[in-house]
């Protein structure tokens, strides 16, 4: 891969931490529970801190990022997915924002798999936990949301 194939990718996933973070800034801003306002701003707060950790990475001399050419990246896979917004019920707010954290840590993760380097294979291995944990307690929630009647 070359310089600016490895920009692209690093810009996409900058954009795509930007959305995430608008849509969890917007709904914390929405919603009226205190426990999902806390969450969506904690949420919000940790895609902000990916785009600021992409963002150094762009700064690097991203030409020592080495990947295996000859693999699907599957970045347009994700491509399709719905724009976010903050006008959704807050179960159909929820079910998109797994969906999105999902789509984060399958990319990060095909990343770090294509990963040439340890340090490269790392930082992307990172990144796709974080969104793994952010996945995990966002579906802690679904459950509960959806299914009250467990309790």
């Amino acid at each position: 891969m070359n310089a600016d194939d490895a920009k692209k990718i690093i810009s996409m996933a900058i954009d795509r931490e930007v959305e995430a973070y608008s849509f969890y800034n917007g709904v914390a801003g929405k919603v009226k529970s205190v426990a999902l306002k806390s969450l969506f701003a904690e949420l919000a707060g940790e895609e902000k801190k990916h785009r600021e950790f992409l963002q150094g990475m762009l700064t690097k001399d991203v030409s020592k990022m080495k990947f295996d050419a000859s693999h699907d990246y599957k970045v347009a896979d994700t491509l399709a997915s719905p724009a976010l917004t903050v006008d959704m019920k807050p179960i159909e707010g929820i079910v998109v924002a797994i969906k999105k954290e999902l789509e984060a840590m399958q990319m990060y993760t095909q990343l770090a798999k294509l990963a040439g380097d340890n340090e490269t294979q790392l930082l992307f291995s990172q990144l796709a936990n974080m969104e793994r944990g952010h996945k995990a307690r966002l579906e802690d929630i679904y459950t509960n949301m959806a299914f009250p009647e467990v309790w």
